[in-house]
């Protein structure tokens, strides 16, 4: 080796020496400094008593969200999803066997659990029969029949990306359903796909409000011109915070969202807690006819039930004003939280579950002679087919989800939704996280999720004798109620709810 390289090689080991030992240094010197930090201040225990290391906490602390539901929890013990209900729409999403083997996984003594009643005649076609369309909206100038009883739920351009509103429309045109633009207001990444859509009106009015922020014709009737519109829902609570308005934190709020909603850009967008001119049972009927008189197209309301009462004086009401005063249909949710920013005592505590509300909401219908009139959407945690499947028995007409297409576009479950940090790019306006989200490799997963529910819900139907999933009813299922028994939910709801029909 010569002499020349020799001295370069030589040269370049002192300077990578020197290098190191520069990094070394600067290391030291960020950790004095830490040390100097944590010693000194007060507001954190762990640091002032274990400086520098006690930093790791917080790191472990926020780390701890994703590892967790990879090498910790069980398959089954997860919230608010598990790994196995999360698996099972990976599988459909993706197109691959969802069979298992060796035996369930799931505890079928657990009180609660579901168990469909399996038929020594099992239904003999291979193909699973879809549920024919389903006319909402008779009375309207232009009723709606809806071709799928599974659909999207709402989830708003704001609360979602641009990629995934455009992923989630084509894939709903191609699975044939409908998605519901959420309160945020009606964008062109809605529109992009072609699919049909339900406009959701939120407390604030976004995309159908005038200057001063109250409900506008006018809007209401351009948005009313877009034939893809085929329905209005007036949103009178939601599972994640019943009796608290939407929440978009300033820093979603993007140019593009902000002359949507019609609000300062940067700035955050809080909804009023209810519609502020909504204050009884009349207000509300008369503000549905208003707008299926403007639009000409069905309207109806989503809320989560906190009590029974409110069903009995709207149901009177309508009955006293006729049967054309109803609403549409009625989307129920369930206090299960969802997609959205909100406070926890409400997401935990306010509101009923879908497993108990929907039961009693079908027999008051039923009660009030409405049942056919009013078309029933069930919504909350519906993510599986054995989900949607109870909620056809227990007396749905429709299904929607939101967060079972959340997982379909690749959703992982980080629970960073409230913020503009999803992993995803699925709940995040960062350009640079949205750049994993391709909208048409994404659509794909929507529409083989959608197809995968209807097709698999059918089989169970198929178990159960019947040909088509609509045809289920409460004596195709049990619940367990205790281990070792289980009680039809025939049975059970007829039980607990005795309605007594109110005959003409």
């Amino acid at each position: 080796m010569s002499e020349e390289k020799i001295d370069f090689l030589t040269f370049a080991m002192q300077l990578f020496a020197a290098s190191v030992l520069g990094l070394l240094v600067l290391g030291l010197v960020i950790l004095a400094v830490l040390y100097v930090i944590d010693v000194n201040q007060t507001r954190h225990t762990i640091r002032r008593n274990y400086p520098v290391i006690g930093r790791l906490r917080y790191w472990f602390e926020h780390m701890g969200e994703f590892f967790r539901q990879y090498f910790f929890a069980l398959d089954r013990e997860e919230m608010p999803f598990n790994r196995a209900q999360r698996s099972w729409v990976y599988r459909a999403a993706k197109n691959v066997d969802s069979t298992l083997a060796f035996g369930s996984t799931a505890p079928l003594d657990k009180p609660g659990t579901l168990l469909f009643v399996s038929t020594p005649f099992p239904t003999l076609s291979e193909d699973v029969c879809t549920a024919p369309p389903l006319v909402i909206g008779p009375w309207c100038r232009t009723p709606y029949e809806a071709p799928s009883f599974f659909n999207i739920s709402g989830m708003s351009y704001g609360s979602l990306s641009s990629p995934a509103v455009q992923a989630l429309s084509r894939g709903a045109k191609e699975a044939g359903c409908w998605l519901n633009t959420g309160e945020g207001g009606l964008s062109p990444h809605h529109l992009s796909g072609g699919c049909d859509l339900v406009m959701q009106i939120g407390t604030a009015k976004y995309g159908v409000r005038d200057e001063n922020g109250n409900l506008s014709d006018e809007k209401l009737r351009e948005i009313a011109a877009h034939q893809q519109v085929r329905m209005f829902e007036l949103k009178i609570s939601q599972g994640a915070k019943p009796g608290k308005g939407g929440i978009l934190p300033g820093l979603k709020v993007t140019e593009e969202i902000a002359a949507i909603r019609g609000i300062p850009a940067g700035q955050d967008s809080i909804s009023p807690n209810g519609h502020p001119e909504i204050h009884s049972v009349r207000d509300l009927l008369d503000m549905i006819h208003r707008i299926r008189d403007v639009t000409g197209k069905p309207v109806g309301i989503k809320m989560v039930m906190g009590g029974t009462d409110f069903f009995d004086l709207l149901c009177s009401e309508v009955r006293e004003r006729g049967e054309w005063s109803a609403p549409d249909f009625i989307a129920l949710d369930s206090a299960d939280g969802g997609t959205g920013a909100a406070p926890q005592s409400l997401m935990d505590h306010a509101g009923l579950p879908i497993r108990e509300s929907l039961p009693w909401l079908v027999d008051k219908l039923e009660h009030y002679g409405l049942r056919e009139r009013i078309r029933l959407i069930a919504t909350g945690k519906l993510v599986n087919p054995v989900d949607v499947a109870w909620a056809l028995c227990a007396g749905a007409d429709f299904v929607v989800s939101a967060r079972g297409f959340m997982f379909a576009l690749g959703c992982i479950q980080a629970l960073q939704c409230n913020k503009n940090t999803c992993p995803t790019g699925i709940t995040t306006h960062n350009k640079k996280l949205q750049q994993g989200l391709n909208p048409a490799d994404k659509s794909v997963r929507v529409t083989s999720y959608a197809q995968h529910m209807v097709h698999e819900v059918g089989v169970i139907a198929h178990s159960c004798g019947v040909s088509e999933p609509r045809q289920l009813t409460r004596r195709h299922a049990r619940m367990v109620i205790e281990p070792g028994h289980s009680e039809s939910l025939d049975v059970l709801y007829r039980a607990r709810h005795q309605p007594v029909r109110i005959v003409e």
